[in-house]
């Protein structure tokens, strides 16, 4: 499994928090990832990330509404902001994964997951964000 397929499963996580209980995540983590057909150390990557963007959440959240003009979180498309999370992630607090990297992959996931308008929405704020 290639780190693009990865970074989806990822996502899917991030998204599945907005139509559940927090305290909930980490078993929905393991649910999904028993379910899933890949090696284990992809699940091992999948569930690693997932739960450090849940822990990082609230500091995330904030970069989100900071920079988005005129927008909060609660307005936003769960999608967009399940994409601009991962992202934001990767940006801010995985050094292994370079920016231009963790913006190109989050544009190409809002391309196929998000609305006509998410790849330019998704864009705009990470722009800011990085900037």
């Amino acid at each position: 499994m290639n780190r693009r397929i990865m970074r989806e499963h990822i996502f899917k996580l991030v998204f599945a928090i907005e139509f559940d209980e927090e305290e909930r995540f980490t078993d929905r983590v393991g649910v999904y990832l028993d379910e899933l057909e890949t090696s284990d150390t992809a699940k091992e990557y999948i569930k690693h990330k997932a739960i450090s963007i849940f822990e990082k959440l609230e500091s995330i959240d904030e970069m989100i509404n900071k920079n988005a003009e005129k927008w909060s979180i609660s307005r936003m498309s769960k999608v967009d902001v399940s994409i601009l999370r991962v992202a934001i992630y990767e940006i801010k607090f995985d050094e292994d994964i370079p920016t231009n990297v963790a913006i190109n992959e989050a544009i190409e996931i809002a391309k196929k997951y998000g609305g006509d308008h998410s790849p330019s929405f998704v864009n705009g704020i990470l722009a800011k964000v990085v900037n």
